[in-house]
């Protein structure tokens, strides 16, 4: 099968139907391909009416707003591991600070508790996991510092493939316990078992059209969430919260590229409607660097979301694997090394070698910046990726790329 590539577009929803059993049924039980296509499109249409509108939501917009109190969790959301019988539950608790003064949190202060069981049933099970505080600090005279709430990561175990469960989160002994949210598991790994849909989306940012975006995923009802990078967009602010559509236009003579890191927490609160029930898997964006003290990057963006990277082998958040029913997917990292002396291609000779076609017939890789564009202002921008790392997809026969960044729709 050709190598396809599919780039994003910024704020727009694809929603990614191969292998829904209807179209399995359609083909006589095999599973269908592009030569066996084009397809007829089975998704709610997108409503165009929101183009123009990508302006970011305010401060006080009540979506983006805590509306918890004390250590009650918010920012809640759900990621997968490597395999369909472990999920990572993530939230934050406690209020971040911004300012001159800033004191980090104490992790110890509160606990990280899952109780959960299947759907309809009493949630007697708990999972224990770990908690930490991220700051983004700037050593100039003027610029406003960041530390987080806390931020929890737990793994649930032992679950059963496609499967719905309940739980909460928190600490019971408060007590700081969640509402019940619920999820459900990935189908095992097999040639004829996989999601319904799989919603992929780039670029999406907080402005009114990643709300449409939004809402028109949440209408076509996906059981996994993939977004090619570039998350909150806390990095077009400085630190006092002023913002642009084009940084360096407007903020051109500032001594280090600001954000404001507040745009995070109203992402993962306006978002957790979505992901605390839906898994989301999180693909390194040029958005989500965020520079600060000592070199430091991507602390915002490592910190808040759960990676599946010990359980794939992955010494890092940014390149990692994971199974979604027959399809395996492959995440790698834009903006860390990837030569072949380098950890990330080493990661991924290994990770490559260890597929199963007869387990897992579709082989997908997505990555932000993509290799193959017209788009003027990042022509060959990742060409040096590309020389490094497209030899090596292409002999191991990967069917699908997926990339975000050039907010326009290629195929």
């Amino acid at each position: 099968m050709a190598l396809q590539h599919f780039q994003i577009a910024g704020e727009i929803l694809i929603i990614f139907l191969i292998l829904i059993w209807n179209a399995v049924i359609q083909i006589g039980g095999e599973i269908p391909t592009t030569l066996e296509g084009p397809f007829i499109p089975v998704t709610v249409p997108l409503d165009k009416s929101f183009r123009g509108h990508a302006i970011d939501l305010p401060d006080n917009d009540p979506r983006v707003q805590r509306n918890v109190t004390g250590y009650g969790p918010e920012q809640i959301s759900v990621s997968l591991s490597s395999t369909y019988d472990s999920v990572w539950i993530s939230w934050i608790t406690g209020e971040f600070q911004i300012g001159n003064n800033i004191k980090p949190l104490s992790p110890k202060t509160v606990a990280s508790v899952v109780h959960y069981g299947k759907l309809t049933y009493p949630m007697t099970l708990e999972a224990k996991g770990q908690s930490l505080v991220y700051s983004q600090l700037y050593p100039f005279e003027g610029l406003q510092n960041y530390t987080s709430g806390i931020i929890h990561h737990v793994l649930l175990t032992g679950l059963e493939p496609n499967t719905s469960y309940q739980y909460m989160c928190g600490d019971p002994s408060i007590p700081a316990m969640s509402g019940i949210y619920h999820f459900k598991t990935m189908p095992a790994s097999c040639p004829k078992s996989y999601p319904s849909r799989i919603a992929v989306m780039g670029d999406l940012g907080l402005t009114y059209n990643s709300t449409s975006t939004v809402d028109h995923l949440v209408s076509n009802n996906p059981d996994l969430i993939l977004l090619v990078g570039d998350v909150s967009y806390a990095n077009m602010y400085l630190t006092n919260g002023t913002g642009s559509d084009c940084y360096y236009c407007s903020f051109a003579d500032t001594p280090i590229h600001e954000t404001y890191q507040p745009r995070w927490d109203y992402w993962g609160r306006f978002m957790q409607q979505v992901i605390s029930k839906i898994p989301i898997m999180m693909v390194q964006g040029n958005h989500d660097i965020e520079e600060q003290v000592e070199n430091k990057t991507f602390a915002s963006y490592s910190s808040r979301f759960a990676f599946p990277s010990n359980e794939s082998g992955s010494s890092s958040p940014f390149y990692y694997s994971f199974n979604a029913g027959g399809i395996h997917f492959i995440v790698l990292g834009g903006y860390v090394a990837y030569n072949k002396s380098d950890d990330q291609y080493k990661w991924l000779q290994k990770d490559l070698a260890k597929v199963d076609r007869e387990v897992t017939p579709w082989l997908v890789a997505t990555w932000h910046p993509p290799w193959y564009t017209t788009f003027t202002a990042h022509y060959r921008e990742a060409e040096c990726m590309k020389v490094a790392m497209e030899d090596l997809l292409y002999k191991n026969g990967v069917d699908i790329v997926f990339n975000g960044h050039v907010r326009l729709v290629y195929k």
